[in-house]
């Protein structure tokens, strides 16, 4: 498929859409909490309904993930996650236009001596984040404890990448994009600490197969490749919305152990451990909506 060419000035009406899309992020960052939660799930209630497709992805996700619940159970986790991740669009927005200051009373950072044990040993760091609802805003959270670069992937609309790339730039020292190897592992070699997040599939050659709740997954062998070009501890990191839905929870897990050991499907396998262990805590709040095993060994049939 050809790439999408855009036009260079940004007030053309092709952009339009992504400028309305910024303005009303903007003003759900400034709207009391409680009307931004009601906000949220009523976005995620409706994509519920009309996002038949999503909707499938997300049930055959969980499917394969949490064999052991019935046909009911698994069809409120899908709700609930379609519910989750419409308030994560109201947390981005707050992650993204305002200052995290504002949320320091909301959040409780444990594990922190684990990552200042981690950085006095000046090799920098690399931090596993997840692709939970709570991303973004997870990230402008943890600003107010450590900073950190971030590891992204660039957005298609020049408009809205560069209105997304000046907001994390607020959040992190350094927004690297993920094609940018070269930028990460200069930056942690200068004893930065870079967030990471390595639990997408890119594709059978970035990947080997390792379990993921039990099902083979294509997981990318590049967290153990720049911990070993680095030498730098990998700092597994989990962070939640609360069941009260105003408060939040960050802690910080001992490094990897034996990480990188040299064999790709073991690394793999110990960084997708860690990501099944910080998902079963509170499992509707990832993004489940995407083709997490989209990429099969070969002779396996599609899931989807």
């Amino acid at each position: 498929m050809p790439k999408k060419v855009y036009p260079a000035n940004h007030a053309h009406p092709r952009y339009w859409g992504a400028w309305l899309g910024i303005g009303l992020m903007r003003a759900g960052a400034l709207l009391p909490w409680r009307l931004k939660l009601a906000l949220g799930r009523g976005i995620g209630l409706l994509s519920w309904k009309l996002a038949k497709r999503r909707r499938h992805i997300t049930d055959t996700n969980l499917a394969l993930c949490f064999p052991e619940l019935d046909d009911r159970q698994r069809a409120e986790l899908v709700r609930k996650t379609f519910v989750a991740n419409g308030i994560g669009i109201l947390e981005t927005a707050t992650g993204w236009c305002r200052d995290p200051e504002h949320l320091r009373h909301r959040v409780t950072f444990r594990g922190t001596e684990h990552m200042e044990r981690a950085m006095a040993q000046g090799k920098g760091a690399l931090i596993i984040g997840i692709h939970f609802s709570t991303l973004d805003l997870g990230g402008a959270l943890h600003s107010l404890f450590f900073p950190a670069d971030v590891v992204y992937r660039p957005h298609d609309n020049p408009v809205f990448e560069d209105f997304m790339t000046r907001a994390r730039r607020g959040i992190f020292g350094a927004a690297i994009d993920r094609h940018d190897l070269r930028g990460v592992v200069r930056r942690i070699k200068s004893g930065h600490a870079v967030w990471y997040s390595p639990d997408q599939d890119f594709g059978r050659e970035a990947s080997v197969f390792a379990p993921f709740f039990g099902v083979p997954a294509a997981s990318i062998k590049l967290t153990a490749k720049i911990a070993r070009m680095t030498g730098a501890p990998v700092m597994p990191l989990m962070f939640h919305r609360n069941p009260d839905n105003r408060t939040y929870t960050l802690e910080y897990l001992p490094p990897l152990k034996d990480f990188p050991s040299g064999d790709d499907v073991a690394d793999a396998a110990q960084v997708n451990a860690f990501i099944e262990q910080a998902i079963r805590r509170h499992p509707e709040q990832y993004l489940w909506l995407h083709r997490r095993f989209k990429t099969r060994p070969p002779g396996d049939s599609s899931f989807y």
